[in-house]
């Protein structure tokens, strides 16, 4: 048990007891303003990057009292109805509370502590190197996009005679092949057929099996049981590897014999709809899930309770045979099976670097596809196999997948804050028992405490309002989930998330309906407000509560319809950002230049000079490249555009390769320096203030909106609510610029 949880339980014990010592409102007022004005001049002075800080450990301490003190005057003062049409909505409401609270404090002991490990322990003497098996499982996924993630996979750094690499294919079984639909048949033999030719061609194994059982966990314990690696590496169809994966994770199992699991980040390299639709900001904003895996995950494994996330990931196959292979019986295999070997004993490693780039889905319907799963996943986890009641686990591994499978239940509480003041405005009921007063002195401290807590813990990797945005978009779809799983732990399906769709053109999702629903009625709760203060004498405090709460639902509502805006997507490969310095060759002209953005498909290059008047769109040239670590590269392309930017002047290239080798150097170029992504993502974690989030929120909505209703009334409304378009090729996309 680490030191550092006792203090912390006693830390927190001691916050309690303080914060039940009763007290009038003069001394409550007195209270908070102290612990404010303090957290308020402590908070500039608290390093971000050191755990150990007495000052962080302060700041976290009165902002705990603060919610402490809230939720003692919640609880035994503001619970009072005098009609159960206004105890039973008011109840609601605090159970909401307080299941928000507690996810809160859970979080709170998860990230007090992150453990960011980055070099290997020190391997004993004469410690053999293990096998290492990579399995890349794949259902029906692109052929392009799996071709890049196989010649990633056959880049990898490690002792070739020790490497086997084996594609694991679902959309080519026996059952699909002889499926009684001809055309699914059809497909599905083609599909087999064209896999196995690229599997033979570069020089990996084909594996499939008789029927698709149990999913993703039923492919890969199928090629399990056909396989004999020390190590298994799990890369999803679209999880590209940079080529020293191995090199920084295999030491960690030479080290340790009780490690099963060593984990890294899933870095995606395009923005999931929110970031593109609303956002616009991927690469100078932190990207939603960098909080789970820069800050959550961290913390995890501090208290080595870290776990599988199904890809990006190296598991130890002995540990995998004591558990009979992956298990299956929720739709998170990799949680589910992690969550089995802690309690065996074993232990997990969570190692903060990016060495894997992978695809956010490109639509809302298909953003939602993934978090209703992961929502049934992780709620099925905490039925089925709760970590309380989990023989061999640690109380501090428990708290950890407590709070990883409890925080999905969010759906039913961010409804609740959003229907919440129109129960008042509108019908009348009194949900929240609170004068003007008791809100000043209990509410809004208790929300700035919260604030402050969270901007200590995470303010690196999720700016203010992003959670609640991201949840109340999630939360109309994943709240059916959710309740379906409730219902029945047992019924929830697998269901593969789709990547690499490319968008011809802009549209308005089929998934905006409820969020037009909400947002009637939250502004019809403005007026019935504003009706409520002018004509109703009492209760006038109430009203205003209400009606401050309702217009920041409306904001966050307004910036749902911003992410509802489907922006156009033409670019299959996306391009990300780079400084890579090298040389253009054009007709016997070379010229210095920098490699501005780059993917396998082309780059944008950036010159010191005017390119030649002669040199125009189609002329045939050689990039000389030295990527960040000092590999060189030679590519043959094809110039397409070229514009001034400031003082230099830009081109945008395709690459035109003309052997196997060149193939697999584009790839190489684009997706082989872990070293590139772990400077992108340190450019854009870094913090944003309440007040300038703030507005940066309401600038959003109010564009968002404006953006939304043109497009609303601009075009006939049966063409606007359309499916996303089909998934083209990434061979059709290749000449992107």
């Amino acid at each position: 048990m680490p030191l550092l949880g006792w203090v912390w339980i006693g830390l927190a014990v001691l916050c309690a007891m303080l914060a039940a010592l009763p007290v009038d409102s003069s001394a409550q007022i007195l209270m908070v303003m102290i612990c404010l004005l303090a957290v308020f001049l402590l908070r500039p002075m608290v390093p971000r990057d050191d755990p150990n800080s007495v000052l962080r450990i302060i700041v976290l301490f009165l902002a705990l009292f603060i919610s402490f003190r809230y939720f003692g005057w919640r609880t035994f003062v503001s619970l009072h109805y005098d009609t159960f049409l206004d105890a039973l909505p008011g109840l609601i409401l605090y159970v909401a509370e307080i299941y928000a609270f507690s996810v809160a404090l859970l979080g709170l002991f998860v990230a007090i502590y992150p453990a960011h490990r980055r070099d290997p322990p020190p391997v004993p003497v004469g410690a053999p190197m293990p096998t290492v098996d990579v399995f890349i499982p794949t259902y029906n996924e692109d052929p392009d996009l799996l071709e890049t993630t196989i010649r990633a996979a056959c880049l990898i750094r490690y002792p070739q005679d020790l490497l086997r690499i084996y594609l694991l294919d679902d959309g080519g079984t026996d059952q699909k092949c002889t499926d009684e639909d001809p055309e699914t048949a059809q497909a599905a033999r083609a599909r087999r057929e064209h896999l196995q030719a690229m599997c033979q061609r570069l020089g990996i194994t084909y594996v499939t099996r008789p029927r698709n059982e149990m999913a993703k966990a039923g492919n890969v314990n199928h090629a399990f049981r056909q396989t004999g690696g020390d190590l298994i590496l799990i890369l999803d169809a679209d999880h590209v590897p940079t080529m020293d994966i191995l090199e920084n994770t295999v030491d960690w199992f030479r080290a340790s014999p009780s490690t099963f699991l060593v984990q890294t980040p899933h870095f995606m390299i395009n923005p999931d709809p929110i970031e593109r639709n609303l956002l616009k900001s991927f690469s100078r904003s932190p990207s939603e899930n960098e909080m789970f895996y820069r800050t959550i995950q961290c913390g995890l494994d501090f208290w080595d309770a870290s776990f599988f996330c199904g890809s990006a990931a190296i598991l130890r196959r002995s540990a995998l045979e004591e558990a009979n292979g992956f298990l299956g019986e929720t739709i998170t295999e990799d949680a589910e099976t992690a969550l089995d070997l802690h309690a065996r004993g074993y232990r997990s490693i969570y190692l903060e670097r990016a060495m894997v780039a992978g695809l956010s889905p490109e639509t809302f319907a298909d953003f939602v596809i993934q978090r209703m799963r992961w929502t049934q996943g992780m709620v099925q986890i905490f039925l089925l196999k709760n970590p309380v009641f989990r023989p061999g686990l640690s109380w501090h591994q428990r708290l950890g997948y407590i709070n990883s499978s409890l925080f999905w239940f969010f759906p039913f509480a961010r409804l609740v804050f959003v229907l919440a003041p129109l129960m008042y405005l509108i019908l009348g009921m009194r949900v929240y028992n609170a004068t003007l007063t008791e809100v000043m002195i209990y509410t809004v401290p208790h929300m700035i405490a919260v604030f402050y807590m969270t901007d200590v813990l995470f303010g690196r990797v999720r700016w203010p309002f992003v959670s609640e945005l991201y949840e109340v978009l999630q939360s109309v779809f994943t709240g059916r989930a959710l309740w379906q799983v409730i219902r029945n732990p047992r019924k929830p399906r697998f269901v593969v998330t789709p990547k690499g769709r490319t968008l011809n053109q802009d549209f308005i999702s089929p998934y905006v309906r409820p969020f037009y629903v909400l947002l009637v009625l939250v502004v019809t709760g403005i007026f019935f407000g504003v009706w409520r203060y002018s004509v109703i004498d009492i209760d006038r405090d109430l009203t205003v509560v209400a009606f401050a709460w309702n217009l920041f639902n409306l904001m966050i509502l307004l910036g749902s319809l911003g992410a509802l805006l489907e922006q156009r997507q033409r670019r299959a490969a996306p391009r990300m950002p780079s400084r890579y310095k090298g040389s253009l060759t054009i007709k016997d002209t070379t010229i210095p230049c920098m490699i501005v953005d780059l993917s396998q498909g082309g780059a944008r290059i950036s010159l010191d000079m005017p390119a030649p008047d002669d040199w125009a769109s189609g002329d045939q040239g050689i990039l000389e490249a030295i990527r960040g670590d000092g590999a060189r590269f030679r590519m043959n392309l094809e110039l397409r555009a070229k514009w001034m930017s400031g003082r230099f002047e830009q081109l945008g290239t395709v690459f035109r390769p003309r052997t196997d080798d060149e193939v697999f150097d584009a790839v190489a170029l684009a997706f082989g320096d872990s070293a590139r992504w772990e400077t992108f993502v340190s450019r854009r974690t870094r913090p944003m203030m309440f007040w300038r989030a703030l507005w940066v929120t309401l600038r959003l909505g109010r564009m968002a909106v404006t953006e939304h209703f043109k497009m609303l009334f601009s075009r006939p409304l049966a063409r606007l609510f359309r499916r996303a378009p089909r998934t083209r090729t990434r061979a059709a996309q290749a000449e992107s610029v």
